[in-house]
């Protein structure tokens, strides 16, 4: 170890998990104490790491003296619990100190009064900021720029609607966006969030609280909706979308553009479906996996079946389906004979056990000849009646009887 580089010292620091690790093994001997002064490019402060007993006043200087013994910190992350709230000018110090150098900041601090991360530091060399328990006001894109900043992380962030179209425009080089449970500050009693990105490639938005999102983003690749309650999703792009995701959200209207040349993947669960998203998702003749999980129908005309799958989507590889299977449904989603050619992975999974749920599985099967793995997902209760039990033992004598007729499909049973 004597004969190792500090250089290499260094970047071994750099990968110890906490701080406080790297505080303990830099007092080892002069040689480790030089790496972590000139070499250390990561540090890591989680108030979990430190003894209950420590003060806010304790951490305070602790954070201050490790950050200032090194030179050239590239990556730094800060989160602290709620017990912990902070003088300001310390904070400020940190951020001051560490701007020339700093590419990676993951920020949750609570400090008397509000530090605003943009006003206090201009990060020229910045590509990722994950700020969390923050506000963010008076975002000035003219001279606040992040010129360097490809990845932003907002959670539990209050923020204005124009602040954050504003903070979007002063990143001219982002790629991913997440916006996670903020508190959107509006005056109109319908509030309208819109967004514009000309290099955005990935939004994730979960717990948003506002009706209305419109987003123009040209070159979109991956867009994940979860948990949100919107009366209009508008996505305004050149048909660039890869990947979809749709996780409890209820939506009036989702608009995600005319041209679905390039999608790939369809991933809805938990979603109401209506007629005009399948013919949305319809026009992705490249799709190569769908899911529609736990989704509900408005209405038994409304089943999506399996031909139209067949038809729509020939380049199929990868199917989920889980939804309630009745009689009428069973009989309207297995219409047509439309192979499904390419799919060799299928996963079907109830939430209430059925008597026609085998014949469903069954049904499917017949029309994927290159099949090479099926998944059962299912729920089974602690307490079930007689009838249920009766149920699910036919199933299982049904599986194994399908086991035997396609015996090169590797058959998997998941349940909950």
């Amino acid at each position: 170890m004597e004969h190792l580089p500090v250089e290499v010292i260094g970047d071994i620091l750099s990968h110890i998990g906490t701080a406080r690790d790297v505080v303990v093994a830099s007092a080892t001997c002069r040689k480790w104490r030089e790496a972590c002064r000139k070499h250390l490019h990561t540090l890591s402060f989680r108030s979990d790491d430190w003894l209950r007993c420590i003060t806010t006043r304790q951490l305070e200087i602790l954070i201050t003296q490790t950050i200032f013994q090194t030179m050239g910190l590239q990556c730094l992350s800060i989160h602290m619990d709620s017990a912990h709230e902070f003088a300001a000018a310390p904070v400020i110090a940190w951020l001051m100190y560490t701007r020339e150098t700093l590419r990676s900041l993951s920020y949750n601090v609570r400090t008397t009064p509000n530090v605003n991360i943009l006003e206090k530091c201009g990060w020229q060399k910045l590509e990722a900021l994950d700020l969390d328990h923050n506000s963010i006001t008076g975002v000035e894109p003219s001279y606040q720029r992040l010129t360097c900043l490809k990845s932003l992380s907002l959670r539990h962030v209050s923020i204005s609607a124009l602040d954050l179209s504003l903070l979007l425009a002063a990143c001219p080089r982002i790629e991913s966006l997440t916006l996670d449970a903020l508190e959107i500050v509006t005056s109109d009693s319908q509030s309208l969030m819109e967004l514009s990105s000309q290099t955005l490639k990935c939004l994730y938005a979960k717990s948003i609280g506002v009706d209305k999102i419109i987003l123009e983003a040209d070159n979109l690749e991956t867009l994940h909706l979860n948990a949100l309650n919107l009366d209009l999703f508008e996505l305004i792009g050149k048909g660039t979308l890869k990947h979809l995701k749709i996780d409890d959200v209820s939506v009036t209207h989702l608009d995600i553009g005319e041209s679905m040349d390039h999608l790939q993947v369809v991933d809805a669960s938990n979603f109401i479906m209506w007629p005009k998203f399948f013919q949305m998702i319809s026009r992705a003749s490249k799709l190569r996996k769908l899911r529609l999980w736990g989704v509900v129908f408005d209405d038994e005309d409304e089943v999506i079946d399996s031909e139209s799958i067949a038809v729509s989507f020939p380049q199929l590889k990868h199917l989920s389906l889980s939804y309630e299977i009745r009689d009428g449904l069973l009989h309207d989603g297995l219409q047509g004979s439309s192979p499904l050619e390419n799919v060799d992975v299928l996963e079907l999974g109830w939430t209430v056990i059925s008597e026609h749920f085998g014949h469903w599985v069954f049904g499917i099967i017949e029309r994927c000849p290159n099949l090479k793995k099926l998944v059962i997902h299912g729920a089974i209760s602690e307490t079930k009646t007689r009838k249920e039990r009766q149920m699910l033992a036919n199933f299982t004598s049904f599986i194994v009887c399908l086991m035997r007729k396609y015996i090169q499909v590797d058959v998997q049973f998941e349940y909950e």
